[in-house]
């Protein structure tokens, strides 16, 4: 639950991303009222919590642009029940958001490769008691090989499209990526190919795996 001292101020930046056109979905809105940014940064007392840019979670890591995670989960689209890949989680807010979204009969895994923020999104994530959501060390090999999802975000931009995610996915489920500085919104189809489409000018930190 959201501490009352800071209900107000989460809810006003949700209505300044509804008022730019950035969150639409019912469901994600809704997420976003219930889901607290301020459990998920380094210092919940700082001024900078709300505001409109990234913020600093140590590692060299960052927590998104809140319109830039409004975005990512409007192009995911991702519905109740539905399982999902959270790759590299760093805080845990995504995860948390995501975990709302599909509720109890869905479920989330965020991946994270560094062990510092494994236990911190962790433990961020502890603060909702979600049963359905969990955060864990990067292995290897990108994402979790051999699982299937529904959806798959990515929130770090890769070099090129790792087509290990793509046999991760499942028929008809969608990929959201960040690619160098554009984000990919990715559906796979029955042949194992997909279809893409590209939005421009974002800023990531670089996905390493």
């Amino acid at each position: 639950m959201i501490d009352r001292d800071f209900k107000e101020a989460n809810n006003k930046m949700v209505d300044y991303l509804i008022e730019v056109g950035t969150l639409r979905s019912n469901r994600i809105i809704e997420a976003f009222r219930n889901i607290d940014r301020a459990d998920f940064v380094v210092d919940r007392n700082s001024i900078d919590v709300y505001g409109d840019y990234p913020l600093g979670i140590g590692n060299g890591q960052t927590i998104s642009q809140p319109r830039t995670v409004a975005m990512m989960l409007e192009m995911l689209s991702p519905k109740e029940g539905e399982r999902i890949l959270d790759i590299g989680s760093g805080s845990g807010w995504t995860t948390a958001l995501l975990a709302y979204i599909v509720g109890g009969s869905g479920s989330v895994v965020g991946v994270e490769r560094v062990k510092e923020l494994v236990e911190f999104g962790s433990s961020n994530l502890k603060r909702y008691k979600f049963k359905n959501a969990k955060i864990v060390e990067a292995g290897d090999e990108l994402g979790i090989v051999g699982d299937i999802f529904d959806c798959i975000l990515v929130s770090a931009a890769a070099d090129e499209l790792p087509y290990e995610l793509i046999k991760q996915l499942r028929v008809g489920g969608k990929l959201v990526i960040p690619i160098q500085s554009s984000v990919f919104e990715i559906i796979k189809k029955e042949d194992g190919s997909f279809d893409a489409n590209e939005h421009y000018g974002f800023a990531f930190v670089p996905l390493i795996y």
